[in-house]
Parts: structure tokens; sequence; C-alpha cells
């Protein structure tokens, strides 16, 4: 059994969107006094709060004169929020995060139900306080017999609203073939497959940058505090949350195809994190949005039963001649295309470096070799210095 998520969109009622604000505003609110809390021990006595302590708080804060309106709401959210919390903060320690930050009321919210939460009966969802079933639009089926585990609200900058229903369900493994594939990620070209295929990039933001731009030079010039810069903002919010989309629905067809066809995948892995601090390429990698598409890649092969490789980041793929081996001394970004000293084979360096990720997946898949070589020359030789010095005496 495997859990996944449904995502779906749905329309509250006046009432609801009400009662759903009001949950998300107190489930943000012991957030971040709980966040502060924290911080606060730490700074001035070198202590650690920890969730059992703030789930303590939280009970006195419901007592407090001014805080009453926390028990109108459900307490579950509340209870999860700090769950979020205390999962930030491991995160944080584990150097897996950055240190946790305060929730603002203008990136939307979200408020999580857990099964005391909520009902799912006849293929509806009720909420806690709430009589009405949530007006969902299912734009796909639950699986017969799932019983959603865990409800998320959501509500974007946008002012989009959806819903996340968390359920246990049997994935069955695609059909298992014998091809296999490497993918080369890239700029101009998003991915280049070792099949020689190039699949180019959408670049989503530049299609909608003059929409974003004139978006955002209204927004400057509204009034701070304003009912028109609200407005302002919200337009803005939905050119990002289109772009978003489009990119996400082109990732999603573009994994899914590979994933199908391919037994097999191989790539790279990358530093993002680090190659976006070059000012003069973040826009076009952050656009093309790698980490998403290896992302997809990695669950929708765990999922179907296939196999996910990802070679050493300094495996020199471009560098290294795909027929012979022989590995050029430099190869300059600008160099699109190059020929073999050794062996003359004329190369495209996107498709050559994908068909030598390929090769290394598929020697990592079968006997676990280290395809990052210790040493390599000019010449194409790839020995370890141990070897070499053998070799002269």
């Amino acid at each position: 059994m495997t859990q996944r998520a449904f995502k779906y969109r749905f329309y509250p009622t006046p009432e609801q969107e009400t009662l759903l604000r009001r949950t998300m505003g107190c489930t943000r609110l012991v957030y971040n006094r709980a966040l502060a809390v924290r911080t606060q021990a730490w700074y001035e006595q070198k202590t650690r709060v920890g969730y059992s302590d703030t789930s303590a708080l939280l009970t006195e804060w419901k007592k407090q004169e001014d805080l009453q309106f926390l028990n109108e709401v459900s307490c579950v959210p509340l209870q999860q929020g700090l769950r979020h919390l205390q999962k930030a903060f491991s995160n944080f320690f584990d150097g897996r995060a950055k240190y946790p930050i305060f929730k603002k009321k203008r990136n939307g919210g979200s408020a999580e139900f857990t099964k005391s939460a909520f009902k799912f009966r006849d293929g509806q969802v009720y909420l806690a306080k709430c009589s009405q079933a949530l007006p969902i639009r299912w734009s796909r089926d639950i699986p017969q017999g799932a019983s959603p585990s865990t409800i998320t609200v959501k509500l974007t900058r946008a002012g989009r609203w959806s819903v996340s229903l968390l359920v246990d369900v049997e994935i069955e493994p695609l059909p298992k073939r014998s091809n296999g594939i490497g993918v080369d990620l890239g700029v101009t070209s998003l991915v280049a497959l070792s099949d020689g295929e190039k699949i180019a990039n959408p670049k989503g933001f530049n299609t909608k940058r003059r929409k974003l731009k004139k978006a955002q030079k209204a927004l400057s010039r509204k009034q701070k505090g304003s009912s028109n810069r609200h407005k302002a903002r919200l337009k803005v919010a939905k050119v990002h949350q289109e772009i978003s989309d489009a990119r996400k629905d082109f990732l999603h067809k573009l994994t899914t195809r590979l994933v199908r066809e391919n037994q097999t995948i191989a790539v790279e892995d990358l530093a993002v994190k680090n190659m976006v601090k070059n000012r003069k390429l973040a826009l076009s990698i952050s656009d093309a949005s790698w980490g998403e598409l290896v992302r997809q890649l990695e669950y929708k092969c765990d999922c179907y039963g296939r196999n996910f490789v990802k070679i050493d980041r300094w495996f020199p793929s471009s560098k290294r001649c795909a027929e012979c081996g022989h590995i050029v001394e430099k190869l300059p970004l600008n160099i699109r295309e190059w020929d073999c000293p050794k062996c003359g084979t004329h190369h495209d360096r996107d498709v050559n470096a994908a068909k030598n990720i390929l090769a290394a997946g598929l020697a990592v898949t079968v006997c676990g070799a280290n395809v990052r070589p210790e040493r390599h020359k000019s010449d194409g030789s790839c020995e370890s210095p141990v070897m070499e010095r053998s070799r002269k005496v």
C-alpha cells in the first residue's frame, strides 16, 4: 500500500469560506506564537521548547479573554500546525532546511484535518464545524473503497481553493520493458535524450513576462493598505499561478511519458541551489524547474516499478566521447557540437552527455560501479593514481 494525495479544486459557499478563513487565521496565529516562544526561549535561556510544551501553551491561550476566538474553530488544525512547526525545527536541526519563518496572511494558508475532524460519506467531504459538504469538483475518482486519512484545505495567494485527500492505494506496476534512457537537462532544450531526441524548453515565464510586468507595474502604483492594492496584488498572484500551472502541466506530461516508455531512467544529480547563484543563468534555470522534473521522475519510477538512477554530478558526461571513451580537457559551454580528436566522431554536446549518463546509469544498476573517475587526463584515460603507478613500475 502506498499513500497518495488526490488534489481537487472546490468553490466554498460564503459561510464555508468565512469559517475556513477563520480556521486558517487561527492556525497561522498559533503557529507564529509558538515560533516566537521557541525562538525567545532559545535566545534568552538557551532552552529548547518541544511540541508538548507548545501544546500546553495552546491550552492556556484558549483560556485567555483576548483569544477566545480560538475556541470557535476546530482544534485539530491548530494542533497540526504545532506538529508542522516541530517538523520544521527537526529539519532545521538536521540541516535539511533553514530556520522556520513566520507565516503571512497574504501568502494564503492551509489547514490540515485528521480523521477526528472530518467525515467522508457518500463521496462527500464534511469538515468539522461545517454542516454542508464541500462543493468539490471531482476531476478524477478516488480508488474504490479507499478512505482518506488526512484532508488538507489550502488557499493560494491568487485566491484559489483546493483540497487534498491523502489515501492508501495499491498501485499496479507498469509492464516491464527492456530499454533505458539517459536524460541530460538543459536550458535551450529542456531535456536531451540518449536516443537523440531533444525536447524544447517551453519557457513559461517568458511567455507571461510582459503580462506579469504590466501587473507588477500597476501594483507598485497603488497605495499601501488600500483595497485597490489588494486587487492589484491578486492580479499579480494570478499571473504567477498561470506560469506555475503551465510549467507543472508540461512537466507532468513529459515525466509520465518517459516513465511509461522506459524501464531505466538515468539523470545527473545537479546542484541546482548552487547553480542559481549565477545571476546570468538563475532565471533560465529556475524557469526550467530541473528540481521539480527530477522529483517527478523519482516518485513516478518508485510508484510504477521503474529503475531510477542518479549519476554523480562530477561525472564528465559532456567531455567524454560516447563512442571511444576519450575525455577532452576543456569544453566551454558555448561549444554545442564537437569532434572527438581520437576517433573523429561528431557529437552533439547534449545528446552525447545523455548517452554517457545512460551508460553510467546502467553500470551502477548492474554492478554498483563508481561512475566518478578518480583522475582523468585529456588523452582519454580514466585510471586511478594507484593503477598508473603500478604501470610505471
